[in-house]
């Protein structure tokens, strides 16, 4: 069992809300994967294609410099620093689609949502949630569709929605 499977099944004990530090932990776990994923998964094809040009280098790293900026302020847990992130998690989500880098662009929607989950804005958690699951299922990223469909379940709970939330928290279980 992975690491992120090891969290998700501590985080169904602990319904329907997550820690800042356990999110912080689960998406950088999940980045890190992806990238080694992704990695091992295009190492063949890789030698068929022509390596990333400078300018897609130069987006990643800055994409990348960004989402840590937004993890920095997310981990200092107020309202203003959330907010903060939100706008470095949207200024790092615009450079993944640059690059076409559907995980990460998946992840990063995914911690825009949980801010506004954890700001008690639960529409715009769900807009986000709701953008990141196609996303995930379309690169095949069972652990990253599990966590969204249960927060997505947990929303709906604290909503009073617990049939909705059912729905969603019985899709994820079988992931």
């Amino acid at each position: 069992m992975n690491n992120i499977a090891k969290f998700d099944r501590v985080r169904w004990s602990l319904l329907p809300k997550i820690t800042r530090q356990g999110l912080i932990l689960l998406l950088s776990a999940v980045l890190l994967s992806d990238a080694v994923g992704a990695t091992l998964r295009n190492q063949g094809l890789q030698i068929a294609q022509q390596p990333e040009t400078t300018q897609q280098n130069a987006t990643r790293a800055a994409a990348e410099r960004v989402y840590q900026e937004g993890m920095q302020l997310y981990e200092q847990g107020t309202a203003e620093s959330l907010r903060q992130a939100i706008g470095k998690w949207q200024e790092a989500l615009k450079l993944w689609q640059q690059i076409d880098d559907k995980g990460s662009e998946a992840i990063t929607l995914l911690g825009i949502g949980s801010v506004y989950d954890d700001l008690g804005e639960k529409q715009e958690a769900l807009k986000y949630y709701n953008q990141a699951l196609p996303i995930l299922r379309a690169v095949g990223d069972k652990s990253g569709e599990a966590i969204t469909l249960n927060h997505i379940g947990g929303v709906y709970y604290s909503l009073g929605e617990k049939q909705e939330a059912l729905k969603y928290y019985n899709q994820a279980l079988p992931i």
